[in-house]
Protein backbone atom coordinates (compact mmCIF):
# COMPACT_ATOMS: atom_id res chain seq x y z
CA UNK A 1 0.00 0.00 0.00
CA UNK A 2 1.12 3.50 -0.33
CA UNK A 3 3.18 5.14 2.33
CA UNK A 4 4.06 1.78 3.49
CA UNK A 5 7.89 1.59 4.26
CA UNK A 6 9.77 -2.14 2.95
CA UNK A 7 11.38 -3.89 4.10
CA UNK A 8 8.93 -4.11 7.48
CA UNK A 9 10.65 -4.22 10.79
CA UNK A 10 9.76 -7.64 12.82
CA UNK A 11 10.15 -8.07 16.58
CA UNK A 12 10.33 -11.92 17.21
CA UNK A 13 9.72 -12.51 20.95
CA UNK A 14 10.35 -16.00 22.38
CA UNK A 15 12.31 -16.38 19.49
CA UNK A 16 13.72 -20.00 20.74
CA UNK A 17 15.39 -21.73 17.57
CA UNK A 18 14.43 -19.19 14.99
CA UNK A 19 11.17 -20.93 13.43
CA UNK A 20 9.44 -17.53 12.89
CA UNK A 21 12.31 -15.88 11.12
CA UNK A 22 12.49 -19.16 9.12
CA UNK A 23 8.73 -18.60 8.22
CA UNK A 24 9.56 -14.91 7.49
CA UNK A 25 12.10 -16.00 5.16
CA UNK A 26 9.60 -19.05 3.07
CA UNK A 27 6.87 -16.72 3.25
CA UNK A 28 8.54 -14.38 0.86
CA UNK A 29 7.41 -11.28 2.52
CA UNK A 30 10.10 -8.34 2.20
CA UNK A 31 11.16 -8.13 6.08
CA UNK A 32 13.66 -7.41 8.31
CA UNK A 33 14.12 -9.08 11.52
CA UNK A 34 15.29 -6.16 14.02
CA UNK A 35 15.59 -7.82 17.47
CA UNK A 36 15.08 -11.66 18.48
CA UNK A 37 14.38 -11.80 22.13
CA UNK A 38 14.66 -15.41 24.01
CA UNK A 39 16.12 -16.40 27.82
CA UNK A 40 16.58 -20.12 26.40
CA UNK A 41 20.49 -19.83 26.16
CA UNK A 42 20.47 -23.16 23.80
CA UNK A 43 17.80 -21.81 21.98
CA UNK A 44 19.58 -18.93 21.83
CA UNK A 45 22.72 -20.68 20.55
CA UNK A 46 20.93 -22.04 17.48
CA UNK A 47 19.73 -18.88 16.81
CA UNK A 48 22.96 -17.37 16.83
CA UNK A 49 24.51 -19.36 14.81
CA UNK A 50 21.69 -19.58 11.98
CA UNK A 51 21.09 -16.16 12.24
CA UNK A 52 24.11 -14.52 13.34
CA UNK A 53 23.51 -10.98 11.66
CA UNK A 54 20.41 -10.51 13.63
CA UNK A 55 20.37 -8.78 16.73
CA UNK A 56 19.75 -11.49 19.69
CA UNK A 57 19.01 -9.98 22.90
CA UNK A 58 19.23 -12.93 25.46
CA UNK A 59 17.30 -11.10 28.84
CA UNK A 60 13.53 -11.34 29.59
CA UNK A 61 11.01 -9.82 27.93
CA UNK A 62 9.66 -7.92 31.01
CA UNK A 63 12.76 -6.57 31.40
CA UNK A 64 12.81 -4.35 28.50
CA UNK A 65 11.58 -0.94 28.40
CA UNK A 66 8.48 0.90 27.07
CA UNK A 67 11.28 3.15 25.79
CA UNK A 68 13.60 0.31 24.04
CA UNK A 69 10.12 -0.87 22.55
CA UNK A 70 9.44 1.92 20.94
CA UNK A 71 12.95 3.02 19.58
CA UNK A 72 13.09 -0.90 17.45
CA UNK A 73 9.61 0.95 15.69
CA UNK A 74 8.50 -2.35 14.56
CA UNK A 75 5.59 -2.82 11.98
CA UNK A 76 5.07 -6.83 12.87
CA UNK A 77 5.30 -8.67 16.11
CA UNK A 78 6.03 -12.60 16.06
CA UNK A 79 5.18 -14.56 19.33
CA UNK A 80 4.99 -17.89 20.86
CA UNK A 81 4.02 -17.47 24.87
CA UNK A 82 5.01 -19.95 26.81
CA UNK A 83 2.53 -22.72 26.50
CA UNK A 84 2.93 -24.66 29.71
CA UNK A 85 0.56 -22.71 31.23
CA UNK A 86 -1.91 -23.83 28.93
CA UNK A 87 -0.84 -27.27 27.91
CA UNK A 88 -3.98 -30.20 28.35
CA UNK A 89 -1.23 -32.21 30.40
CA UNK A 90 -0.39 -29.60 32.58
CA UNK A 91 -1.47 -27.83 35.49
CA UNK A 92 -3.16 -25.11 33.24
CA UNK A 93 -2.01 -22.43 35.68
CA UNK A 94 -3.17 -20.01 32.90
CA UNK A 95 -2.29 -16.30 33.84
CA UNK A 96 -1.48 -17.57 37.57
CA UNK A 97 1.23 -19.52 36.41
CA UNK A 98 4.39 -17.24 36.43
CA UNK A 99 5.46 -18.46 32.76
CA UNK A 100 2.68 -16.02 31.43
CA UNK A 101 4.42 -12.88 33.04
CA UNK A 102 5.74 -12.01 29.79
CA UNK A 103 3.06 -11.98 28.02
CA UNK A 104 1.06 -10.04 30.55
CA UNK A 105 3.55 -7.50 30.40
CA UNK A 106 3.12 -7.52 26.46
CA UNK A 107 -0.48 -6.89 26.57
CA UNK A 108 0.00 -4.35 29.19
CA UNK A 109 2.67 -2.79 26.90
CA UNK A 110 1.24 -2.93 23.80
CA UNK A 111 -1.29 0.14 24.06
CA UNK A 112 0.89 2.43 25.42
CA UNK A 113 3.63 2.27 22.12
CA UNK A 114 4.06 5.54 20.36
CA UNK A 115 3.50 3.42 17.15
CA UNK A 116 0.95 0.32 17.20
CA UNK A 117 3.08 -2.54 15.38
CA UNK A 118 0.56 -3.01 11.97
CA UNK A 119 0.68 -6.92 12.10
CA UNK A 120 0.84 -9.69 15.08
CA UNK A 121 0.72 -13.46 14.73
CA UNK A 122 0.55 -15.75 17.73
CA UNK A 123 1.18 -18.90 18.09
CA UNK A 124 0.43 -21.81 21.11
CA UNK A 125 -1.20 -24.76 21.97
CA UNK A 126 -4.75 -26.25 22.08
CA UNK A 127 -6.12 -25.16 25.27
CA UNK A 128 -5.12 -21.70 24.47
CA UNK A 129 -8.25 -20.32 22.83
CA UNK A 130 -10.00 -20.89 26.36
CA UNK A 131 -7.72 -19.45 28.64
CA UNK A 132 -7.95 -16.00 30.50
CA UNK A 133 -4.85 -15.12 28.54
CA UNK A 134 -6.55 -15.24 24.96
CA UNK A 135 -9.48 -13.44 27.04
CA UNK A 136 -6.96 -10.96 27.73
CA UNK A 137 -5.31 -10.77 24.37
CA UNK A 138 -8.02 -10.06 22.40
CA UNK A 139 -9.51 -7.56 24.88
CA UNK A 140 -6.10 -5.59 24.28
CA UNK A 141 -6.40 -6.19 20.42
CA UNK A 142 -9.72 -4.56 20.31
CA UNK A 143 -8.64 -1.74 22.47
CA UNK A 144 -6.40 -0.79 20.20
CA UNK A 145 -8.45 -1.44 16.90
CA UNK A 146 -6.95 -4.75 15.61
CA UNK A 147 -8.84 -6.82 13.02
CA UNK A 148 -7.96 -10.43 13.98
CA UNK A 149 -9.13 -14.27 13.04
CA UNK A 150 -8.34 -17.45 15.01
CA UNK A 151 -7.45 -20.79 13.69
CA UNK A 152 -6.65 -24.12 14.89
CA UNK A 153 -4.51 -25.38 12.48
CA UNK A 154 -2.46 -28.85 12.05
CA UNK A 155 1.08 -29.43 9.18
CA UNK A 156 -1.38 -31.86 7.73
CA UNK A 157 -3.60 -29.65 6.37
CA UNK A 158 -0.91 -28.06 4.83
CA UNK A 159 0.98 -31.47 3.25
CA UNK A 160 3.10 -32.17 6.02
CA UNK A 161 2.99 -35.40 7.49
CA UNK A 162 3.03 -33.62 10.95
CA UNK A 163 -0.36 -34.06 13.42
CA UNK A 164 0.74 -31.64 15.66
CA UNK A 165 -2.44 -29.17 16.22
CA UNK A 166 -1.64 -25.43 17.22
CA UNK A 167 -3.44 -22.19 18.12
CA UNK A 168 -2.80 -19.27 15.44
CA UNK A 169 -4.30 -15.82 16.19
CA UNK A 170 -3.06 -12.95 13.39
CA UNK A 171 -4.06 -9.48 13.98
CA UNK A 172 -3.68 -6.49 12.02
CA UNK A 173 -4.58 -2.65 12.01
CA UNK A 174 -6.86 -2.42 9.04
CA UNK A 175 -10.80 -1.09 8.02
CA UNK A 176 -10.74 -4.77 6.16
CA UNK A 177 -12.18 -7.76 7.97
CA UNK A 178 -10.34 -10.92 7.64
CA UNK A 179 -12.30 -13.43 4.78
CA UNK A 180 -13.25 -16.79 6.79
CA UNK A 181 -13.50 -18.31 3.61
CA UNK A 182 -10.02 -17.53 2.72
CA UNK A 183 -8.39 -19.34 5.96
CA UNK A 184 -10.56 -22.40 4.87
CA UNK A 185 -9.67 -23.11 1.56
CA UNK A 186 -5.93 -22.44 2.81
CA UNK A 187 -6.46 -24.90 5.81
CA UNK A 188 -8.88 -27.26 4.50
CA UNK A 189 -8.47 -31.01 5.96
CA UNK A 190 -7.55 -30.40 9.57
CA UNK A 191 -6.97 -34.04 11.09
CA UNK A 192 -10.09 -34.88 13.58
CA UNK A 193 -8.89 -37.42 15.03
CA UNK A 194 -8.09 -37.07 18.87
CA UNK A 195 -5.11 -37.08 20.19
CA UNK A 196 -5.72 -40.37 21.93
CA UNK A 197 -6.72 -42.04 18.14
CA UNK A 198 -3.73 -41.21 16.75
CA UNK A 199 -1.73 -42.74 20.04
CA UNK A 200 -3.49 -46.12 19.59
CA UNK A 201 -2.82 -46.35 16.00
CA UNK A 202 0.46 -46.05 15.79
CA UNK A 203 0.89 -48.34 18.75
CA UNK A 204 0.04 -50.73 16.21
CA UNK A 205 3.02 -49.88 14.13
CA UNK A 206 6.72 -50.60 14.38
CA UNK A 207 8.28 -47.12 14.44
CA UNK A 208 11.61 -45.89 15.75
CA UNK A 209 12.50 -42.21 17.07
CA UNK A 210 13.22 -39.48 13.87
CA UNK A 211 16.43 -38.12 14.02
CA UNK A 212 16.63 -34.27 15.13
CA UNK A 213 16.85 -33.30 11.36
CA UNK A 214 14.09 -35.49 10.58
CA UNK A 215 12.00 -34.18 12.72
CA UNK A 216 13.52 -30.47 11.35
CA UNK A 217 12.19 -31.77 8.16
CA UNK A 218 8.74 -33.10 9.30
CA UNK A 219 8.21 -28.85 10.89
CA UNK A 220 9.23 -27.27 8.23
CA UNK A 221 12.73 -26.38 8.67
CA UNK A 222 15.31 -25.89 5.18
CA UNK A 223 18.59 -27.74 4.89
CA UNK A 224 20.24 -24.95 5.64
CA UNK A 225 18.99 -25.26 9.17
CA UNK A 226 22.11 -26.58 11.44
CA UNK A 227 23.14 -26.98 15.32
CA UNK A 228 26.23 -25.83 16.59
CA UNK A 229 28.38 -28.72 17.23
CA UNK A 230 28.27 -28.04 21.08
CA UNK A 231 24.67 -28.67 21.41
CA UNK A 232 23.88 -32.24 22.47
CA UNK A 233 21.48 -34.88 20.94
CA UNK A 234 19.03 -34.32 24.13
CA UNK A 235 19.21 -30.76 24.01
CA UNK A 236 17.85 -30.57 19.51
CA UNK A 237 14.74 -32.71 20.41
CA UNK A 238 14.17 -30.49 23.26
CA UNK A 239 14.21 -27.01 21.44
CA UNK A 240 12.55 -28.51 18.06
CA UNK A 241 9.56 -29.90 20.30
CA UNK A 242 9.12 -26.17 21.81
CA UNK A 243 9.47 -24.75 18.14
CA UNK A 244 6.67 -24.53 15.37
CA UNK A 245 6.26 -25.44 11.90
CA UNK A 246 7.29 -22.85 9.60
CA UNK A 247 5.56 -23.76 6.69
CA UNK A 248 2.35 -23.46 8.49
CA UNK A 249 3.35 -20.20 10.09
CA UNK A 250 4.94 -18.73 6.12
CA UNK A 251 1.55 -19.40 5.01
CA UNK A 252 -0.33 -17.41 7.79
CA UNK A 253 2.10 -14.79 7.45
CA UNK A 254 1.30 -14.74 3.43
CA UNK A 255 -2.76 -14.31 4.83
CA UNK A 256 -1.72 -11.68 6.91
CA UNK A 257 0.04 -9.20 5.25
CA UNK A 258 -2.56 -10.09 1.66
Amino acid sequence: MEGERVPWRVLELYSGIGGMHYALKESGIPAQVVAAIDINTTANQIYGHNFPDTALWNKTIEGISLEDFNKLSIDMILMSPPCQPFTRLGLQGDVADLRTKSFLYILDLLPRLRRLPRFILLENVKGFESSSARERLVKTLVECGYTFHEIMVSPTSVGMPNSRLRYFLIAKISTENFISSKMDSVFGGLDQCSEEEKLQRLLKLKLRYFTPREVANLMGFPQSFSFPEQISTRQQYRVLGNSLNVVVVARLLQLLVS
